[in-house]
């Protein structure tokens, strides 16, 4: 049953027990202090009238008639509360018919409390004539004032517990107004709308809630966009492959083939002759041969495009150091140092991949644009921080001493390509640009474990 109740009901229950429990002990503790209440007060009214009588009946056998003064000092000590006065042989005066019905305490509290009547008996002597006055407590006038107490306790405590509990009900209810709120807008978020977003009310924790519940919406709307965006552009850069590709087979392999296939036929018609021509016939042969190795490079080309040669078959290592010595020989003026911790491990084929990707690409900028004459390149392992929390990765700094970047460059197809790829694997690209060259830096997180 509890936990079916919403956190209002919980804490309105938990309230009404505690002030109902309060309630409950204060009057059980006046209940159970009537008893020694009653005693105390009894013994108290018994000394004082004692010590009264004492004091007026010495000055008793002065009076000029000491009988009617004595009949008159017992009838005015009989108005007292809480005792009765008589004199000895006399009649005693009950005095539980006097007592109000209305106050009269309930039967389970007297037997509680269980008051006994105290008497007491003061000798007195009139003209030599001894005589006494016997002093009577009556408990039931305490008790009904105690009883009285109790009810008046019961009905404030009551009445200041049920307004103490409507406000605080009222404040409780008001402060978790925004929960709902937040329930409302956490279905809508569920349901792709991303652009919902809660009043900022209530007490410091739910305001601070209600803020990143709504700048959680707008960063997952921006994450939709941003994961939008790079899809497009991920098929764009597709397209534009898919065009240099194109391009490149018809450019260069289209007259490669059209020359072997002239090269061929004209084999075949010298073949044909009687007399063959040896020098036409190794002309044609040299012109195929020469051919075929330009179009071996332009494959390695193409191949070299679309996946590195000797990557998986070599390792990182090897591949790269292949692509630094090709690099060095084309470009033998440009000095390249590059630093491979040993401590970055198996990183898995798609990281090895971009970080090759990452190096080729700026090492290409660096030879077309840079003018640059020392490149440092480092690869190290790195904590890359992922939506899924910390994961192992790779760092790729690549480093020139170029003239560095025009203030309105605009990254090209390459480097925008590779921005994206990371920033797809969870990681980061960065380019800073000044007059000692330019740096760029990646973080690309490890595979999920």
């Amino acid at each position: 049953m509890w936990h079916n109740l919403s956190l209002r009901a919980r804490v309105n229950l938990l309230l009404a027990i505690v002030l109902a429990l309060g309630l409950a002990i204060n009057v059980g503790r006046l209940v159970l202090e009537a008893g020694p209440r009653v005693q105390a007060e009894d013994q108290s009214v018994i000394r004082l009238a004692r010590e009264f009588i004492d004091t007026i009946v010495a000055g008793l056998n002065e009076a000029p008639d000491p009988e009617a003064r004595l009949n008159q000092i017992v009838h005015d000590l009989n108005r007292l509360r809480h005792v009765s006065i008589t004199r000895q042989g006399a009649a005693s005066t009950d005095r539980s018919d006097n007592t109000d019905n209305t106050r009269s305490p309930p039967a389970w509290f007297v037997a509680l409390v269980h008051p006994e009547k105290t008497t007491v008996n003061v000798p007195i002597s009139i003209k030599g004539n001894q005589g006494s006055l016997l002093i009577t407590s009556h408990p039931n006038d305490e008790m009904a004032e105690i009883w009285d107490g109790i009810v008046t306790q019961l009905l404030v405590g009551s009445g200041v517990a049920i307004v103490l509990f409507l406000i605080t009900s009222m404040v409780v209810g008001r402060a978790l107004t925004p929960i709902g709120a937040l329930s409302q807008a956490i279905t809508k978020i569920e349901a792709g709308s991303y652009d919902t977003s809660v009043k900022v009310e209530g007490p410091p924790e739910l305001t601070a809630i209600c803020e990143k519940l709504n700048h959680l919406a707008s960063a997952l709307g921006a994450a939709i966009d941003d994961k939008r965006r790079l899809a497009e552009r991920v098929v764009s850069l597709q397209d534009v492959e898919r065009k240099e590709i194109a391009r490149e087979l018809h450019d260069e392999f289209g007259p490669y083939l059209f020359s072997l296939r002239a090269h061929a036929s004209a084999l075949t018609r010298a073949a044909d002759v009687s007399e063959p021509n040896l020098g036409a016939l190794r002309k044609h042969g040299n012109a195929i041969l020469e051919q075929v190795d330009a179009l071996q490079q332009s494959n390695r080309r193409v191949l070299e495009r679309l996946r590195p040669v000797g990557l998986a078959e070599l390792g990182l290592r090897r591949a790269l150091g292949a692509l630094f010595r090709l690099w060095g020989e084309s470009h033998p003026g440009v000095v390249v140092d590059a630093a491979i911790s040993p401590d970055l491990g198996e990183t898995g084929e798609t990281v090895e991949l971009t970080i090759y990707r990452i190096i080729q690409e700026a090492l290409t900028n660096v030879f077309r644009h840079a003018n640059a004459t020392h490149v440092d390149i480092t690869v190290e392992p790195a904590e890359a921080e992922t939506t899924s929390g910390p994961r192992g990765g790779a760092r790729v700094r690549v480093c020139d001493n170029g003239g560095g970047l025009k203030p309105d460059h605009r990254l090209g197809l390459g480097l925008t390509g590779m921005r994206e790829r990371i920033l797809a694997l969870g990681g980061s690209l960065t380019l800073a640009s000044g007059e000692s060259g330019v740096t760029v830096e990646a973080v690309i997180p490890g595979a999920a474990a």
